[in-house]
């Protein structure tokens, strides 16, 4: 087939542009002819793909994105392509796929967390207004023939949202590299780079991994960081946010040397095999990508229920989901638990075994049949 993936941006950072890059790679190699159609390129297109420019206007965010969701689709009209599959905000596409969630139940719980500056703010900005109207437009009758959602969470958000007819949305779970994230680098690597941070081999830590703090639950866990069950516990922080100095001086006075920032890592894999536990309670996550990583190496975590990959977590490993991260007692208490297991060999090789059953192999053979159920209509079985 040829197929036309259309999102904003194309990068190896941030989750929507990163798993953009997988699926033209994923699609490129199942021998579909790819084109992308962005109007940003943090990195060149994937070998073997056709890459293509959208002109937008430059001149601030909300005409950035008008012109995006009406020029798109014109261009890539043009290409002639089978299938059209939006990973953003484009007025009519034949797949889209919710990375994210809705923009409406995420304005509706940041400003049940913010209170009524928050919601007023938001009613009167008319960023968030032009977000909303288009996001109306694509998920409405005539706009989108199938949605792919990245969880069950963000199945039942839409649903709360709009009128989608349930046989509409696919749960599609995103895939993990299980050869990059693979527990035999903690024996490699794990008291070299220990040692690079100055945090004790003995010591528990717990990475939070992520950009955009506040929403992916930083605060939550900074808060309790002086607690005296997690007097020993080191914290250490990969990702960036536009308030990294609050957050440092912050984590400073709460537990000095104990809590690290380490910065954006490309060899995010590194940090894993140092890491004892990982923790996510975000406010808002509709997959997390984080928590299949961990899992692939063999590292157990502890995650909020809004993090949407959470409800892939069984037996053992049910014990790190937190129902109220809100709750800092009942977050502290998660935290303790996890890390008094953590090391058990039961539970790194659940974590790994989970984390080896999403494959980005088994992901694409899911997401193709998607694919031909759209462009072909459903598969048809013979009976002998």
């Amino acid at each position: 087939m040829k197929i036309a993936l259309v999102h904003k941006r194309l990068d190896l950072k941030g989750g929507t542009e990163r798993d953009l890059y997988q699926t033209a790679e994923g699609l490129r190699d199942r021998g579909h002819q790819v084109h992308l159609f962005c109007s940003e390129y943090g990195v060149p297109a994937p070998r073997g793909t056709i890459g293509h420019t959208i002109p937008v206007v430059r001149l601030g965010r909300t005409l950035r994105l008008w012109s995006f969701a009406l020029t798109a689709p014109r261009i890539i009209k043009n290409h002639q392509c089978d299938l059209v599959v939006s990973f953003g905000r484009l007025l009519s596409q034949d797949i889209l796929r919710s990375g994210g969630g809705t923009h409406r139940g995420f304005l509706l719980r940041m400003g049940q967390q913010r209170g009524a500056w928050r919601r007023l703010r938001q009613r009167l900005s008319l960023y968030h207004q032009s977000l909303l109207r288009i996001e109306r437009k694509q998920f409405s009758d005539g706009h989108f023939k199938k949605v792919i959602a990245v969880s069950d969470e963000v199945k039942c958000d839409i649903e709360a949202h709009y009128r989608v007819k349930n046989d509409k949305i696919e749960v599609l779970y995103n895939g993990v590299d299980a050869q990059r994230f693979h527990p035999a680098r903690r024996t490699e690597i794990r008291e070299t780079q220990r040692a690079r941070w100055k945090v004790p081999n003995q010591a528990p830590l717990v990475l939070f991994v992520g950009n955009g703090f506040a929403r992916k639950g930083l605060d939550r866990l900074i808060a309790i960081w002086n607690r005296p069950p997690l007097t020993h516990v080191y914290l250490m922080i990969a990702g960036e946010d536009a308030r990294m100095g609050h957050y440092q001086n912050w984590a400073k006075s709460i537990a000095g040397e104990r809590i690290l920032f380490v910065g954006r890592q490309n060899d995010i894999e590194t940090y894993y095999a140092m890491a004892d536990l990982v923790a996510l309670p975000a406010l808002q996550e509709a997959f997390g990508n984080v928590v299949l990583e961990s899992l692939a190496s063999g590292v157990p975590v502890v995650v909020s229920r809004e993090v949407g990959a959470g409800a892939l977590l069984t037996g053992c490993l049910r014990q790190g989901v937190v129902e109220d991260a809100g709750d800092s007692m009942q977050l502290e208490a998660r935290l303790c638990k996890m890390l008094e297991h953590c090391a058990k060999p039961e539970f790194r090789d659940a974590a790994r075994q989970l984390g080896e059953q999403y494959s980005w192999n088994s992901h694409f053979h899911r997401l193709e049949a998607v694919l031909n159920e759209v462009c072909h209509g459903p598969a048809v079985i013979s009976v002998s």
